[in-house]
């Protein structure tokens, strides 16, 4: 684990190659298929006949929760345990790698309404204003969720408001139920940030280089895409 463009997915390859491991990605763009340039997805060369699980699994208009992709994950992490190999998580999805070793909390199924009167009321005021509003029912989540980050403002903002919780006290009141493997944590941490943004800066321009642009004009012709959808609001 650790930020993007630190070499995870290479050296991920690397222990996989030397150790007999199956890779499961734990990222929430690489589930999409034709999302390839803007995740940074690994191609098959670079992927060395390593298997890669949780990769090209969906359509850009279907979504993928952290629900979905714990439930995946443990699947996974079983079946490769019974055919003999080691899983190895590669990923920066935070909130993934935290579902898997912590558990997750029961939280309310997603409400189409909610989510439509919520993104009517962003698309007034600002998604600043909304983190605003979130911080005045959670400041412990407003202080996780960046104020960029209308995804998790929005989902946050929806629980509260289909439960009459906040999404901490879910959290907060969630049983224990952490399946017990034995966790080995390998981060990559960069020296020092300067560093990792010159990184990210490069793999941006090998991006555009690569066709970026146009792997985006193809989403935007499909004509079913629009910034509700997670994949439309990734980063890349």
């Amino acid at each position: 684990m650790g930020p993007t463009a630190t070499g995870k997915s290479e050296l991920g390859v690397n222990i996989a190659l030397d150790l007999g491991c199956e890779i499961i990605s734990v990222d929430s763009t690489m589930v999409y298929r034709g999302m390839d340039i803007g995740t940074a997805k690994p191609s098959i060369n670079e992927r060395r006949g390593i298997p890669h699980h949780l990769i090209d699994i969906l359509d850009p208009a279907e979504i993928f929760s952290t629900g979905c992709f714990r439930r995946e994950a443990l699947r996974l992490i079983n079946q490769i345990i019974e055919r003999g190999n080691i899983p190895l998580l590669v990923g920066g999805t935070m909130l993934y790698f935290r579902s898997l070793q912590r558990g997750l909390a029961s939280l309310p199924s997603a409400n189409s309404e909610t989510r439509r009167e919520i993104d009517e009321q962003a698309q007034m005021i600002g998604w600043s204003a909304m983190h605003a509003k979130l911080r005045s029912i959670d400041p412990t989540a407003a202080k996780r969720i960046h104020p960029n980050d209308p995804q998790r403002i929005q989902r946050a903002l929806e629980v509260f408001r289909v439960s009459g919780k906040s999404l901490t006290d879910h959290i907060t009141e969630a049983s224990d139920n952490t399946p017990q493997f034995c966790w080995a944590n390998l981060i990559i941490q960069p020296r020092s940030r300067a560093e990792l943004h010159g990184r990210i800066e490069s793999r941006f321009i090998e991006m555009l280089e690569s066709g970026l642009i146009e792997e985006v004009k193809m989403m935007v012709r499909r004509g079913d895409l629009d910034d509700s959808k997670p994949s439309v609001r990734a980063v890349g």
